[in-house]
């Protein structure tokens, strides 16, 4: 009935053309409200609410229960743009994602407080997805009619630009021809002239309105770039300007969604692509997979196949999922050399057809965990490295506990978070790090000066300061393939204070952007006071994987500490659709026992933040100024085989030779070593035994946390251990 129901929603275009039977949407506005369950966060958990479908709003709506409907909703989503998709997790959960990257995530049943079969759960689910898409769909439409394309009665002063300059002209030219090769489209190209045919008829109508679009673009820019500079307005005139630039790159996104269109086309009607292959898609099994065995590489210039010579396996442990802990010498380590950002991503235009052919196999919605990305795009560094760098400012993270009152020292855990994320990413160009192989690891620390030290005796590079520094270490552990869960840990035994963190990173696809969720939970303990606080972490996304991809973060993020009564509220904002300034945060520190806020903050994640009391005094951080930490790890020789950096070393310097070929063997080989472990420990049901971390309810502890020592010694820890 549903199925019945969205093809002829779907089919209403064809329908009204050829005078058939044609349908409203007011046939199909049929009301759907009720209960179910939606995903706050870790501490929380999935909670019962009453939810609504506003069709003639284009909201989704929900409040504390039924009887709360009359009031104000505790939440809405705007359903214009969205996305909703069943997840693959059970038969009872989906997500609803807003154009503005909110996201609900919600569980359906037949009866919320009785037992019920998973039939009757998934066809509940099914039809709160199935109404909630023909609503997102409806208002999309609508959305798209409030805002109609440049029609020829706007350019009314395209006569006015009929002289323009033969310089204006060629910048015409360029902008128009830069539109994905438009251009060749339209006068044939060895890729679809041939197959015109086969496409289907609303493919052909979309290309002539792409062609008339074009031209209305070239008219626009022509019009603007001919004004006269005398009188009127400017061609330099800011708005103008806004317009151009608005207008190329409208005209560019919906020039790659055709594109992947046609190639979605040519694949189902089975028309082998001329290009580049896609074998990461679904990797191969490598003919070699023993102890000091020898992968061949691509056939160089010369005809002759190199070989490249790969480290002994040592799998013998992994067969019984236990690997033993490394032995960890503090004085082994190094300040580390690796350079601080990431170099362009130059390969992205030569591999912009590798890059629509992926694209044009996903869908809005798509888990991405499983799914094999290009080598290209890849940081020279793994996930749990990464994770090692947003402790670069250590000593925020030591002044944590320095603060003279409870309100004071929540307010530094803020400072510290929201100066961690912009060392953890490097550079401004987003780049995905190494998946972590699971029993991977990563060990690091950090030397901090003391406070009390004077500024002429802090130590110098390459000397000791075993007693005028504070020593924070790290330890990083990837304890789950499926889930990709990590787990964290950094002490400072000195300063009697540790925070453990679990995280689960899971991907989706949503059209021009990936969306990375962070799920998992932070525990910061100050043994000193005896406090805890909680904090969850921000969504990622990728924006503009067509062109030059950069990172943006998004999502609340919630800090609490239960002895003190107070908390914080984090929101990172994502920029507007249009308008806006990009890496906004803002955050509330209240005294929930009052109900009073004592600080706010507001600024940029990557730049700078203020900090407002409510006594009136303000504080500014500048966090491009902050000075950052080299941690300092052991040389690769010296590390463990299934250390990050050794573990991954191969793949590294292929990277930096930009030799890609040999870089995805390696990639490959590790991956492909990881099924085969996997698939063994199935067939002989072993079970996998992690190194540092134990599972603790829902998420993963250090074996050795602080506070579990401090509990069964009355008297603090005099020797430092290493984590």
């Amino acid at each position: 009935m549903t199925e019945a129901v969205l093809e002829h929603h779907g089919g209403s275009q064809s329908s009204c053309k050829t005078g058939s039977k044609s349908w409203q949407y007011s046939d199909l506005m049929e009301k759907v409200d009720g209960y179910l369950m939606k995903y706050t966060n870790l501490v929380t958990g999935w909670q019962y609410r009453y939810f609504v479908l506003n069709n003639e709003a284009g909201l989704l709506e929900y409040f504390v229960n039924e009887q709360s409907r009359n009031q104000k909703p505790r939440g809405s989503l705007p359903l214009a743009g969205a996305v909703i998709s069943p997840s693959d997790e059970d038969s009872h959960t989906f997500t609803v994602n807003a154009i503005s990257g909110e996201q609900y995530k919600l569980r359906a049943y037949t009866n919320m407080f009785h037992l019920s079969d998973l039939t009757s759960d998934a066809k509940e689910r099914q039809h709160w997805v199935s109404r909630l898409q023909i609503c997102a769909q409806h208002h999309t439409e609508a959305m798209g009619k409030t805002n109609p394309p440049l029609q020829t009665r706007s350019l009314s002063m395209a006569s006015q630009g009929s002289g323009s300059s033969p310089g204006s002209q060629h910048r015409i030219n360029q902008n128009s021809n830069a539109l994905l090769g438009l251009s060749q489209l339209q006068r044939g190209s060895s890729l679809y002239s041939s197959r015109k045919s086969l496409l289907p008829d609303h493919l052909l109508e979309a290309r002539e309105m792409m062609s008339q679009a074009q031209g209305q673009h070239r008219d626009l820019i022509q019009s603007i770039e001919g004004l006269p500079s005398s009188q009127g307005p400017s061609p330099l005139d800011q708005d103008l300007l806004l317009l151009k630039a608005t207008s190329l790159a409208t005209m560019t996104c919906l020039s790659d969604c055709l594109h992947i269109l046609q190639l979605q086309q040519v694949a189902r009607q089975k028309i082998p692509l001329s290009g580049p292959t896609l074998e990461w898609l679904e990797p191969k099994l490598p003919d070699i997979l023993k102890n000091g065995g020898t992968l061949p590489s691509i056939t160089k210039d010369d005809g002759k196949t190199e070989g490249t010579i790969l480290e002994p396996l040592e799998m013998d442990s992994f067969w019984f999922g236990f690997q033993e802990q490394e032995e960890i010498d503090a004085t082994q380590e190094v300040d580390d050399s690796t350079p601080a950002e990431e170099e362009e991503l130059g390969a992205v235009e030569e591999e912009r057809s590798v890059i629509l052919h992926l694209l044009s196999q996903l869908k809005l919605g798509m888990d991405l965990t499983r799914v094999v990305l290009p080598t290209f795009i890849l940081e020279k560094r793994s996930l749990l490295e990464m994770y090692a760098d947003f402790m670069s400012h250590p000593d925020l993270f030591v002044a944590i506990t320095d603060g003279s009152s409870p309100m004071d020292r929540m307010v530094r855990f803020v400072e510290y978070y929201l100066t961690s994320f912009h060392e953890g990413r490097k550079g401004v160009i987003a780049k995905k790090p190494y998946n972590p192989i699971i029993g991977e690891t990563f060990h690091c620390s950090w030397k901090v000066p003391k406070v009390t030290t004077p500024p002429s005796a802090d130590p110098k590079e390459g000397t000791s300061c075993a007693s005028d520094c504070y020593n924070v270490r790290f330890v990083a552990e990837q304890v789950s393939h499926h889930p990709p869960v990590s787990g964290f840990y950094a002490e400072c035994q000195e300063r009697q204070m540790c925070v453990n963190t679990h995280v689960w990173t899971k991907s989706k696809f949503m059209g021009m952007s990936i969306g990375v969720s962070m799920i998992g939970e932070g525990n910061l303990h100050l043994l000193e006071h005896g406090e805890e606080y909680t904090f969850s972490l921000p969504s990622a996304y990728a924006r503009s994987i067509l062109t030059v991809p950069w990172v943006e973060l998004g999502g609340k993020v919630n800090v609490n500490c239960a002895k003190t009564g107070y908390s914080a509220v984090i929101t990172f904002q994502t920029k507007p659709f249009y308008g806006g300034k990009l890496h906004r945060v803002n955050a509330e520190v209240k005294h929930n026992p009052t109900n009073s806020v004592v600080c706010r903050v507001q600024g940029e994640w990557n730049g700078v933040l203020e900090f407002t009391y409510t006594s009136g005094e303000t504080r500014v951080v500048d966090i491009t100024k902050l000075p950052v930490t080299t941690k300092r790890v052991r040389p690769n020789e010296l590390q463990g085989p299934y250390e990050s950096r050794r573990l991954w070393q191969h793949v590294t310097e292929s990277l930096k030779e930009r030799d890609m070929d040999k870089a995805t063997e390696h990639k490959r080989f590790l991956e492909e070593r990881q099924r085969k472990e996997e698939r063994h420990r199935a067939e002989t049901q072993t079970a996998w035994r992690t190194k540092y971390f134990e599972r603790k309810g829902e998420g993963w502890v250090y074996y050795q946390a602080l506070w579990k020592m401090a509990a069964h010694s009355s008297s603090p820890v005099s020797t430092p251990q290493n984590p």
